[in-house]
């Protein structure tokens, strides 16, 4: 269990950058976690084969087509520094700020199906109704 995504300072404070980073976080523990398939296609044996001892496995096409399968961060910038700095040298902070301002411009939450609505407005009510607010 990952608890206080987006806390900052014991729980003090709450930052939304730092909610998108831990998120980010947890999807890469979780990718961890999940365990790395073991099989002839992801330990490439005919790719292994077929370039042999001293060959360019980097180039070939069973590296590109997997290159990104055990990680693919959204945030985290894996750049060579002068790539980065030409990119505009943003920090990881200022790509889930970044992150932030699209999703509070742009999300819409899907409404609650009305069953849900009623059973929350009943929760209310009889919670009103033992603290004495309404009879």
């Amino acid at each position: 269990m990952i608890y206080g995504s987006g806390m900052l300072e014991s729980g003090i404070t709450f930052d939304y950058g730092q909610l998108v980073l831990d998120c980010e976080f947890a999807r890469m523990i979780k990718h961890t976690i999940l365990g790395i398939p073991v099989n002839d296609e992801t330990l490439a044996i005919d790719p292994i084969k077929e370039t042999g001892p001293g060959g360019d496995y980097l180039m070939h096409k069973h590296t590109f087509s997997h290159m990104r399968d055990q990680s693919a961060p959204e945030l985290i910038d894996r750049k060579m520094r002068g790539s980065w700095e030409k990119a505009g040298a943003t920090t990881a902070y200022d790509r889930a700020m970044e992150k932030v301002r699209h999703i509070l411009e742009n999300h819409e939450p899907a409404p609650l199906p009305p069953e849900v609505l009623a059973k929350i407005r009943s929760i209310v009510v009889e919670t009103e109704k033992e603290m004495g607010i309404i009879s």
